[in-house]
This record gives C-alpha cells, structure tokens and sequence, in this order.
C-alpha cells in the first residue's frame, strides 16, 4: 500500500496507509437534502404531557464516554467528520472585519493540506458547516467564502439575551436574510418559558420562522436559563412545533452551555417530533465544546438516538470557536505520533 508522510515541526517523518480511514463517513453532500419543517399547530396537551426522568438520563449520559469509544483510524474519520459539521463561530465584542475574513479562510480550508495528504484525503473537499457571525457582519462573510457554497448563519433577536422589543427581532432577521445569510440563529424569550406561557412561545417562534423566509432557522432555547430538564423538554417541542428547523443548545454566553444530559433530552424531544409529523429537526449544541475528546460524545449519542442521517451538516451542527484548533492538532498527532502546540493550529 502506497504510503503518505508528513513532516513534524521537529524534522521527523510520520507514516500513515494513505487511504485508510474510513471515508464513507468522511464524505457528505453540502445540500439541505430534507424537506422543511412546516411546523404544525400548537398543541398543549403534547407539551404539558412532557416528562424528562432525571435519573435515567443522568445515568444514560454516564455511560456513555466508557461505553463508546473509537481508536486510530476510526477516530480520525469521526473527527473529520465532526470538522464538516461545525458552526465556526465568533460572537466577540471586539470583533473586526479582517477577524472575519480570516475566521472564512479557515472555514474553506479548516485542515492543513499536508495533514489531509498525510490521511488519503487531499483530493476530497473538506470545509466546515457554516460561519456564524453578528448582523453586522454577514455581508463580508457572504463575500469571503464567495462561491465556496458554505453557508452565513447570522446571530438574531436580540442575541444573546433576546430582550430587545418584538418587532426590533423582526426586522434584525430581515436585514441578515437581505444581506445573504442563509441560516438564522435566534434566541427565544426565556420568560415565556420559566412562566409556562407556550402560547406566546409559540406565537414568537412563528413571527420569526416567517421572517427567514427561505432562510434555516435554528432556535437557541439557552438551556442553562431555563432552569429544568423538562422546560427544555417543552421548549424543543413548541419551536418545532412553530417551525424551526434546528433546535440548538446555548448562545455560549449563559453559566452552562451544552451538556450530553440536556442534549439527550432535546433529541428525544426531536425522535417524538419526526414520528409524529415525519419531519427531521436538526440540533446544534453550542457552547463550551472545545475538546475533540467531547466533539465525539456529542456524535455518538447522535448516532445512537438519531441514527447515522443526523450525523451529517444537514442535520447536525456544532457551534464552537476553538474546537477546530483541537480537532487539527489530534489529527496530526494520528498522523505523526507527536502532539503540536495549540499555536500551530490558529483559527485564521
């Protein structure tokens, strides 16, 4: 078998078997392959019927890490894998355009070439699954990747507290849609749902899945706000109900973002969703993931409750501004047994 090298900072050589890794699961199509969610009228009966048992998901999320594990070859597949699915993020207050425009370079080549060479898969087309930015700057994201096919996902409603006035919300997701983003990530009122007014939430969620237009929109329900695994499991379903397509996790900027007992409940909610309606929901957990260790956690309980479908960009979305810098570094490690420092892995 032909084999690839690699050239470590130190001057030595690592080899790998070019080709080795399993790229069935590498490979995956940019397009939204699934119908949208039309969303459905609200039933209360359907939310308030809603129950999440602490401890069984407790224990269920404590297995998981000693139960699924995977090793060399399959391990460097799942993280490239995991690369193709990231929501590569910045939502600083000291944010710039050229920090854009770089953050869009990366996101077009997130992966050294030497590194994608060194693993049989320089020829394949790896980029992440979106840039995810403020309003203000989705136009220079939009003319950075250019014709890259990778999406703009713009911050909305008043991100990250989302207390701004109604109609200020509204006319936020109009102007990122008129500026070219694809994707809408908003943030929901969390008093509608720590006062159990799912009439409202509802009503809200409808406003803005009509302001995206042909625009995605994902529903951030910043889980660390509201208090019990049940109001996340409530929340989920009246954002689906009301059309979103991505329920996700966390702004990032709450006290605790995406955790896998969280994350288990809201993909059972979207299991209930699908056989009920027929309609796949995506889940993007946010927040706090910046290890490649925890990247694959999230994955294979994706895979175990969901099924291999929502391993894919369609369906699933990391939202993260350091885990791609991890995910490089653990790949070239595979490839030449050596670890690198964090500072040969920038994000742009």
């Amino acid at each position: 078998m032909e084999k690839a090298r690699i050239i470590t900072a130190s001057g030595d050589s690592g080899v790998v078997a070019a080709g080795s890794l399993p790229t069935r699961l590498v490979d995956h199509a940019r397009t939204n392959g699934w119908p949208r969610n039309p969303g459905m009228e609200l039933d209360l009966s359907w939310v308030l019927d809603a129950r999440v048992n602490l401890s069984a998901v407790e224990r269920r999320v404590a297995s998981l890490p000693g139960r699924r594990t995977v090793k060399k070859d399959a391990q460097a597949a799942w993280l490239l894998k995991a690369v193709t699915c990231i929501d590569l993020t910045t939502l600083n207050g000291d944010d710039t355009a050229e920090r854009v425009k770089r953050m869009c370079a990366k996101a077009m080549h997130p992966v050294r070439q030497d590194i994608l060479d060194a693993l049989g898969m320089g020829s394949r087309s790896i980029t992440t699954g979106a840039i995810c930015v403020y309003h203000r700057f989705v136009g220079t994201a939009v003319e950075a990747l250019g014709d890259s096919g990778i999406p703009v996902a713009a911050v909305s409603t008043g991100f990250p507290a989302g207390l701004s006035p109604h109609h200020l919300k509204v006319k936020e997701i109009e102007a990122s849609v008129a500026d070219g983003a694809k994707e809408i990530d908003i943030v929901i009122t969390r008093e509608h749902v720590l006062t159990g007014n799912w009439t409202a939430l509802y009503a809200e969620m409808r406003d803005y899945r009509r302001a995206c237009g042909d625009a995605h929109v994902k529903a951030i329900l910043a889980t660390g706000d509201l208090k019990t695994l049940r109001n996340v499991a409530r929340a989920s379903l009246v954002c689906m109900m009301a059309g979103a397509d991505f329920i996700k996790t966390s702004t990032g900027k709450e006290g605790v973002n995406a955790t896998l007992a969280v994350t288990l409940v809201m993909l059972r909610m979207i299991r209930a969703y699908e056989e009920r309606t027929g309609f796949k929901i995506g889940y993007k957990p946010a927040g706090g993931i910046s290890a490649a260790k925890d990247v694959l956690n999230y994955q294979f309980l994706m895979k175990e409750e969901l099924g291999r479908e929502w391993l894919e960009p369609d369906l699933f979305r990391i939202g993260a501004s350091s885990l791609l810098a991890d995910i490089e570094r653990q790949l070239e490690h595979y490839v030449t047994g050596a670890y690198s420092a964090l500072n040969r892995h920038p994000i742009g």
